[in-house]
């Protein structure tokens, strides 16, 4: 029986967003790992160009790429950094239409894309109202965040109607990478070390443990989280997480938690293999983890789904572990039905 191949980590992007994107890098006071990252995502020549053109295109186009690298079904979600970069009112207004233009392109092709909503994080109530239409309204499987927006991170807690809205909802949190904070960056500037290959990863996984650590799930027992690229090396950490925890505890250099870091990771989150093509990598995910919390991802535009889809049809790994990376747990943590 063939099985069926839902990726989960597929970007697109506006292109009011887009144009929106360049008035900030005009301007003097712009984060420095996006005035790097801008370079990439806006840049010039066929590269760039071929990357921007299959971002804004969620019709035909879309559908028959996924017709060639042999993908069922697309859940797609705004590009990095999404609408994290601007001031809270316009960053709202270019959420909610974002949302809109995904909606239209799911009500086109609703067999074939599903959606994760976009908020603005600036503002805390309105990310909470719109993710409450796009869910209720629009018919969105979840929602996604940039990880840092201007440099705050979720755990504080001028965040929590968001997850308040979240967990009512019972809807997953992606938390997608993009380059790190100005408070942390520096060092990452050099050798291109902000990009996907390192600035992403310690970026995203840094945040995904603020929250742990904050208490987040205690308050909040039904949030679910769900990181790419193979758990943005979390699940590689989480025995020496915790054993370093403890120490901390014993001297009082950190609160006792009532749960090691690695239980609520176990609990509350998902990991994905967009961008990760290693046999070992995901053999490790399956021992820590299970293959119940993994799912498969493309990462389109940005990564070869060709490769992404023959890495997961050779990998040596059970027909019934395949299944469920490649479609079955998708369909359960999304709810795609």
């Amino acid at each position: 029986m063939k099985i069926k191949r839902i990726a989960v980590e597929e970007a697109f992007v506006t292109e009011e967003i887009a144009r929106e994107w360049k008035k900030v890098l005009s301007g003097k006071c712009v984060e420095p790992g996006f005035r790097m990252m801008g370079s990439s995502i806006l840049g010039e020549g066929p590269v760039a160009e071929k990357v921007h053109s299959r971002l804004i295109d969620v019709g035909v186009g879309r559908i028959a790429q996924m017709d060639a690298d042999g993908i069922d079904m697309a859940v797609l979600s705004i590009t990095s950094p999404g609408v994290q970069v601007f001031d809270g009112v316009t960053a709202t207004r270019l959420a909610e239409n974002a949302n809109d233009v995904l909606s239209a392109a799911i009500s086109a092709y609703p067999a074939r894309l599903a959606g994760l909503a976009a908020i603005a994080p600036q503002n805390p109530e309105g990310a909470a109202k719109e993710l409450e239409r796009a869910i209720g309204t629009l018919g969105m499987k979840g929602y996604l965040i940039n990880s840092h927006t201007m440099g705050e991170y979720l755990d504080d807690a001028k965040f929590r109607p968001i997850f308040e809205a979240a967990d009512a909802l019972d809807v997953p949190l992606y938390l997608h990478p993009r380059e790190p904070a100005p408070s942390m960056v520096a060092p990452f500037l050099d050798y291109g070390l902000y990009f996907a290959g390192w600035g992403f990863a310690v970026e995203t996984a840094t945040h995904a443990l603020r929250l742990i650590m904050s208490g987040l799930f205690d308050r909040f027992t039904k949030l679910k989280i769900v990181l790419g690229h193979m758990g943005e090396g979390l699940p590689f950490w989480l025995q020496r997480i915790d054993n370093r925890y403890l120490l901390q505890v014993k001297i009082g250099a950190v609160r006792k938690l009532p749960r090691l870091p690695s239980e609520y990771f176990q609990d509350h989150f998902f990991i994905t293999t967009s961008g990760v093509m290693s046999a070992p990598a995901l053999q490790l995910s399956i021992d820590v983890l299970g293959e119940e919390k993994i799912m498969f991802a493309a990462d389109y535009p940005y990564e070869s789904v060709e490769d992404g889809v023959k890495f997961m049809n050779e990998v040596n790994i059970t027909d019934a572990q395949r299944r469920k990376i490649f479609s079955d747990n998708a369909i359960r943590i999304f709810a795609l039905g």
